[in-house]
């Protein structure tokens, strides 16, 4: 289908307060042409041109997920899963879960760790129209210590030449960015606890500098306070989870959170569908202490991206919406998950050809029954998916 006019009771052309009651979007060559009046695109448009008219429902841009892990299997050890796979059989399960996401209406995700850069070929078959999915950022081999959180995916380095031979290898075998374990992580509990730190404050500047010179920005996987304040300084783009741990509590710094908001740098929060469950494991007081300082930030004008981890132990790849829930649970409005899921995700990945649906940005859409601005459910209902203009057979 090159050409499609598409009509419903409102399109949310992105940011979420900007909605056309009885609109339309007019796609032509994988392009989003124009948006407006139903009535003003359907008089302007071709008759000849096929229109796909969806009373009840809801245009608004495909969703983004910034932090998925492809190679994993959402089971509980995702390290054998990957680490003792056949490479053309966890090929295939890489696009299957390619596969599942797009159906949940996400049209980009942005993989921060797989092996043996098998993201990357996928993004190619993608591309080139050869397999259905969604777009994918890929990091490939995430920087770790030696023996550090998910080393087992090829990118461990010591040495001020280890980082910048790995960035190199990344790169060349096609990075759009570089992801750096900056601390400890639980799905590693032989590596560094989860707050401790992996690389000293220059090697976390060394690694953005080294990334700016192959033109690549850095996603910081970050739990520790005191590394979240080091990958802030060195000017890291986005801190993946952010959870302000230290071996006493949660303590975050609210000078730290002034400097990632003067410097733009946004938070992936990393919850998947199964927050509940995970909140019930943290017990009350953590639990209510790491709400607190997600309130804070939001309070301090921070940019908060949406990313399930899928693929991690519960995170499934389809139950995109459960980690929206997540954010309406702690009272933020259904605009600003929306901006979450679309226009700020955009902005935080350098997307600037997706996040919205204006004249000229790439034609990732999706139609979903009733209102999202009134009902995060809606979100779960989607009738069509369009990636760079094709229909996605669900």
């Amino acid at each position: 289908m090159n050409k499609v006019l598409i009509t419903a009771d409102r399109v949310i052309a992105g940011p979420a307060d900007q909605v056309t009651v009885d609109g339309a979007v007019f796609v032509e060559s994988g392009m989003v042409t124009a948006v407006g009046a139903a009535a003003d695109l359907d008089a302007a448009v071709d008759t000849q041109v096929p229109r796909l008219r969806c009373p009840g429902a809801t245009v608004m841009p495909g969703m983004i997920d910034c932090h998925v892990h492809l190679a994993f299997d959402a089971g509980p050890d995702p390290i054998s899963a990957v680490a003792q796979a056949d490479p053309g059989e966890l090929s295939a399960s890489i696009a299957d879960h390619a596969e599942q996401m797009l159906a949940a209406g996400v049209t980009t995700v942005r993989d921060l760790g797989d092996r043996d850069a098998l993201t990357v070929a996928l993004r190619a078959s993608i591309d080139s129209g050869d397999t259905v999915g969604p777009r994918i950022i890929a990091a490939t081999a995430p920087l770790t210590s030696r023996g550090g959180h998910c080393g087992f995916l090829g990118g461990e380095v010591s040495t001020d030449d280890d980082i910048r031979a790995q960035i190199a290898r990344n790169a060349a075998a096609g990075a759009d960015l570089i992801k750096v374990m900056a601390s400890g992580g639980a799905l590693t509990p032989s590596g560094p606890r989860m707050w401790e730190a992996q690389f000293t404050p220059g090697q976390l500047r060394l690694i953005v500098e080294e990334a700016e010179r192959h033109g690549l920005g850095v996603a910081a996987h970050a739990h520790g306070s005191e590394t979240i304040a080091h990958c802030v300084t060195a000017g890291v783009r986005t801190l993946e989870h952010c959870s302000w741990r230290t071996a006493e509590g949660i303590v975050h710094d609210p000078a730290v959170v002034r400097r990632m908001v003067e410097n733009d740098v946004a938070v992936c929060r990393c919850v998947s569908g199964d927050w509940r469950l995970f909140l019930d494991q943290m017990g009350p007081e953590r639990a209510k202490a790491m709400i607190e300082v997600i309130l804070a930030m939001r309070e301090a004008g921070v940019r908060f991206i949406a990313g399930t981890d899928a693929g991690v132990p519960g995170a499934r790849f389809g139950d995109y919406v459960g980690m929206l829930e997540f954010f309406d649970s702690l009272g933020f409005t259904h605009a600003e998950i929306l901006d979450m899921a679309t226009v700020n995700a955009a902005h935080a990945l350098g997307l600037s050809d997706t996040g919205a649906l204006a004249p000229g940005m790439r034609a990732d859409l999706i139609v979903v029954d009733g209102n999202p601005l009134t009902e995060l459910g809606a979100l779960r209902e989607i009738r069509h998916i369009f990636t760079a203009g094709r229909p996605v057979t669900r």
